[in-house]
C-alpha cells in the first residue's frame, strides 16, 4: 500500500509537470529533484522515460474520468446525461484541474506528429472521449429524444470542437466569455438536434 501511495504521488507530480511543460519535459531526474527522492527510488517504479510517459498519460486519464465522467454517471442516459457531461467538461477546463491547463489538449498538440506508443495512448483517450459522446447521442435516439436524421458522429464532432475552442481561448487569453459562448452553442446544437420530447428532457437540466 505504501508503494502504491508513493507511485500515486509521483504520477500526480508528473501529470502537473507534463501539463505545463509537455511529456518530453518529464524525466526520472527531474521528478527526483522535484520530489526530493533518489533516482534509484524512482527507477524502482518506472524503468524508463517511455514507461514514465505512458503511466503519466494513464494517470491523467483517471483524473479526467473522475472529474468529467463520474459526476454525471448516475444521470438519466441519453440527452440529459450528454448535456450534463458537456457542462462537466467545461467546468473541468475552467477549474484548471492540472497545473498547466488541460493535460490532453496539450498532449494532443505535442504528439500529433510523433508516431509511437505515447501517441497511441493519447489517441486512445481521445477516441474514448468521442465514443462516449456518440454513445449518448445514440442512447438519446433510442429514447426518441434526438431526431432520426441526426448523425451521432457529426454531432459529437461539433460538440467537441466547441468545448476545445473554449479551452484554447481560456488558456491563451483567460477569456471567461469563451465558456458562456460554448454553453450557448452546445445548448443551441442539442436543442436543434432534439425532438419535442428531447427538448422537454433538456429543460430539466439545471
Amino acid at each position: 500500500m505504501r508503494g502504491d501511495r508513493t507511485r500515486r504521488a509521483i504520477l500526480d507530480k508528473a501529470v502537473d509537470i507534463a501539463s505545463a511543460e509537455g511529456l518530453e519535459g518529464l524525466s526520472i531526474g527531474r521528478l527526483a529533484t522535484e520530489l526530493g527522492v533518489s533516482k534509484s527510488g524512482l527507477f524502482a517504479h518506472f524503468g524508463s522515460k517511455l514507461e514514465l510517459q505512458l503511466e503519466t498519460v494513464r494517470a491523467a486519464s483517471e483524473i479526467f474520468e473522475a472529474r468529467v465522467w463520474q459526476p454525471v454517471a448516475e444521470l438519466d442516459p441519453g440527452l440529459v446525461q450528454l448535456a450534463a457531461l458537456m457542462e462537466s467538461w467545461l467546468r473541468y477546463f475552467r477549474d484548471e484541474v492540472f497545473a498547466g491547463g488541460c493535460f490532453f489538449s496539450n498532449a494532443y498538440h505535442e504528439f500529433d506528429g510523433r508516431p509511437g506508443p505515447v501517441r497511441d495512448e493519447i489517441a486512445a483517450q481521445k477516441r474514448r472521449w468521442m465514443k462516449s459522446i456518440v454513445h449518448h447521442v445514440k442512447a438519446a435516439k433510442r429514447r426518441g429524444h434526438v431526431r432520426a436524421e441526426v448523425e451521432p458522429e457529426q454531432l459529437a464532432f461539433e460538440l467537441d470542437a466547441v468545448g476545445s475552442l473554449a479551452n484554447s481561448l481560456w488558456q491563451l487569453e483567460g477569456d471567461e466569455q469563451a465558456f458562456m459562448r460554448a454553453r450557448t452553442a452546445i445548448q443551441s446544437r442539442l436543442e436543434g438536434a432534439a425532438t419535442a420530447a428531447g427538448r422537454r428532457a433538456l429543460a430539466t437540466v439545471a
